[in-house]
């Protein structure tokens, strides 16, 4: 005795998961050096994320990431440019 089985059907068209435009711009812009911009983007687009489980959570990190370090390293370079220039103790003498 044979067991009639179900034929198999065919699952639909799986609905690809969308990325979030805003975290694509955000790294993009980050890689620009536009950084102020990045963060702020990134901080939005991981918001977006959160509330529509969009794809993209890891370049708006990404963003916020290198907006911020790239921020810190050129207030170090800042800090020490300036005090590299303050301590050439240069006289002028007119």
């Amino acid at each position: 005795m044979t067991n009639p089985t179900p034929p198999a059907y065919a699952a639909g068209p799986v609905a690809e998961q969308k990325w979030n435009v805003l975290a694509i711009v955000a790294f993009v812009i980050s890689l620009l050096s536009f950084n102020v911009i990045a963060i702020v983007l990134g901080a939005i687009a991981l918001s977006q994320i959160k509330k529509t489980g969009e794809k993209g959570r890891g370049l708006a990190l990404a963003a916020i990431i290198i907006g911020a370090v790239t921020i810190v390293f050129y207030i170090v370079l800042f800090i020490v440019i300036f005090a590299v220039a303050a301590s050439q103790g240069t006289v002028t003498t007119y």
